[in-house]
């Protein structure tokens, strides 16, 4: 590949993998890599998941994942490597328990809780998958987003158009594409660019890791306007995902995203994620910063 070629999916898959594969340092200390390439603030979604493999490497293969709660205390920066401490609170007879600090030079960037529970047999219901078109015929968002590059910043254009180990699929049109104030509902097709490994725990990483792709955008929805990029601070305050279900997160899944509340500079979030067959294998949670921004004044 030359400087001025994209990475292959291959590519692209093989590095959110590396960056998804801690580094055991022992005594329940992690570090995640940076990313290739990044500028500026880490990606939220890149903590997630990399907390998750922290704490998923001190707990047995037989209790997977099925909460975890995460709070963004800093915005990181991708000019360093993330340490992960897991403190090991519980390991019970059905639960296990991790608390999870994500630092850089010291400073903590985020603290995460995650529960892991052995299989078991129970009760079941689901909500309903949304009837919504499925991805075939659809134009990828990084498609859509070259077909509308003029409308955008210098600055949106470096950060919108890179490419990414997620494709995403739309189905609303949304702010830079022209569309005035929306509801807030949304609903996305997600997979990654190319195939993955059979190992759950990666599946389940890399689905923490696209959560927090589109879920925010949703409370922006009725409010925001071409230029939202400059007359609205947007930044994840908290996220919390529950694992209900086995997936795949290199085949099709929908996320089904909407917004009941915004307000006092804040906007809350809700995301169901089904598989293409209508199974709920996930649900999303997460409250964020969007707080108007006042113009601009010349002199």
């Amino acid at each position: 590949m030359t400087d001025n070629e994209d990475p292959t999916p291959q590519e692209l898959v093989s590095r959110l993998l590396d960056l998804l594969n801690v580094k055991d340092h022992g005594g329940d200390r992690f570090e995640g890599r940076r990313k290739i390439g990044g500028v500026g603030r880490v990606f939220g979604g890149q903590v997630i998941g990399q907390a998750l493999a922290s704490a998923e490497r001190t707990v047995a293969d037989d209790r997977p994942v099925h909460s975890l709660h995460a709070y963004f205390l800093r915005g990181g920066n991708e000019d360093h490597e993330i340490d992960f401490k897991v403190e090991r609170d519980l390991d019970g007879g059905s639960f296990s328990n991790r608390r999870v600090v994500a630092s850089q030079l010291g400073k903590p960037i985020l603290n995460m809780v995650a529960s892991f529970h052995k299989r078991e047999e129970g009760f079941e219901h689901a909500a309903e998958m949304p009837k919504v078109a499925g991805p075939e015929g659809l134009p990828s968002e990084r498609d859509l987003r070259l077909q509308y590059a003029e409308r955008m910043s210098e600055n949106q254009r470096r950060v919108l158009l890179q490419p990414r180990p997620i494709e995403i699929r739309l189905l609303e049109p949304r702010h830079w594409m022209g569309a005035g104030p929306q509801p807030p509902v949304a609903h996305i097709w997600i997979r990654s660019v190319a195939p993955l490994p059979d190992d759950p725990r990666t599946h389940r990483a890399v689905l923490a890791y696209a959560s927090d792709f589109m879920l925010l955008a949703t409370s922006t929805m009725p409010h925001a306007t071409l230029n939202s990029g400059s007359d609205m601070m947007v930044a994840s305050l908290d996220h919390a995902v529950w694992f209900h279900d086995d997936f795949r997160a290199d085949e099709w899944l929908l996320y089904a995203c909407d917004s009941p509340w915004a307000g006092r500079a804040r906007g809350f979030n809700r995301g169901r994620i089904y598989t293409r067959d209508g199974r709920l294998v996930a649900s999303v949670a997460q409250e964020g910063l969007i707080r108007p921004l006042a113009p601009k004044t010349a002199g």
